[in-house]
């Protein structure tokens, strides 16, 4: 048994050392494998003179990075002349970020002479704002539509203080403000603002006349209310695209207004017409019920003796004489 503990030692150190040596040839193929996997884009940052190492796209690889997005985003850069680390992309990247619009928006900007760093660069784009877009607006102002017609408004109607309604179209010239990018309105308070300012404009106005002279006062009153504060746009011109005279709002008005009141003036006398009516089936019922007492106190007449018999005859005769004379006048109808 002694005789074949050195054998055992023996062939133990050799197992260690051939999986030792497995290990190590597992890890260069692996090694090899992400080489090749990877060659080409090193190459690309190379010659490009990105300064991106393979064991940075390894690492890229092993956290789930694009690598391919950040190579040819940092090459983009670097033939631009801009200052960008690999961190950075990658950090931005893994944040949720659209990387190559951050670096075409950084590019553009630092074409236009508009000082954007990648700081602010970033935190537009996680903020859900199109920076890119935004630099373009920077350098090519944008006109909106006032309304905006894609939300079923072609008009922005508003009534004169003689009744004359007016409508009217406005486009909006504005330019992106992107120190007010972040927490600024966006397009929809553009249009909301301008709208409610041409509506004051127009009913401040006493006549229609006066606006349709000089259309471009509502311009230069809207203009004048500051209206791009608190948003993420300088408004650059108003400009009055069209106004035409709509109803005539106070004649339609004044016409409800006569009808509401002849109306009234009916109800109320149908009201004083049923109130006479009642009045006079009132008395009638009185009359009716007076008579209906007559002969009781004729009755109590006679038993008093206030009453007597000839008395009696004489005003039966005339209430008969009365009644002759009655037929008498009464013209005859033809037969």
């Amino acid at each position: 048994m002694l005789e074949f503990m050195p054998l055992l030692k023996a062939s133990a150190g050799q197992i260690v050392v051939v999986a030792l040596l497995v290990i190590a040839g597992i890890s260069l193929l692996v090694f090899f494998l992400l080489f090749i996997k990877f060659f080409r884009l090193w190459i690309q940052a190379v010659f490009a003179r990105a300064d991106v190492k393979m064991s940075e796209l390894i690492g890229m690889w092993l956290r789930k990075v694009n690598p391919q997005t950040i190579v040819v985003s940092k090459i983009t850069a670097v033939q631009a002349g801009l200052q960008l680390t690999t961190k950075d992309l990658e950090s931005h990247y893994l944040a949720g970020g659209r990387v190559p619009n951050v670096v075409r928006a950084l590019i553009a900007a630092n074409r236009a002479n508009i000082d954007l760093s990648l700081k602010t660069a970033t935190a537009i784009d996680l903020a859900g704002r199109d920076i890119l877009d935004a630099v373009t607006t920077s350098v090519k102002p944008k006109v909106i539509d006032c309304p905006d017609p894609t939300r079923g408004r072609d008009t922005v109607d508003a009534v004169a203080q003689d009744g004359i309604q007016l409508k009217a179209k406005a486009r909006v010239t504005v330019r992106m403000n992107i120190d007010r990018l972040i927490g600024g309105a966006t397009e929809e308070t553009i249009i909301a603002r301008v709208g409610e300012g041409i509506v004051t404009t127009i009913g401040s106005a006493i006549t229609y006349k006066s606006v349709l002279e000089n259309p471009d006062n509502i311009s230069k009153s809207v203009l004048a209310k500051g209206l791009d504060a608190g948003t993420a746009f300088e408004i650059l011109s108003i400009d009055i695209a069209d106004v035409d005279v709509g109803n005539n709002v106070g004649a339609q008005l004044q016409a409800a207004q006569a009808e509401a009141d002849m109306r009234r003036a009916k109800a109320e006398a149908e009201k004083r017409r049923a109130m006479a009516v009642a009045r006079e089936q009132e008395m009638q019922a009185l009359v009716v019920e007076n008579q209906a007492k007559v002969p009781l106190a004729m009755a109590e007449a006679f038993q008093k003796g206030n009453l007597g018999v000839m008395d009696y005859y004489r005003m039966k005769n005339i209430n008969a004489d009365t009644d002759m004379r009655k037929s008498i006048s009464k013209p005859k109808k033809k037969e």
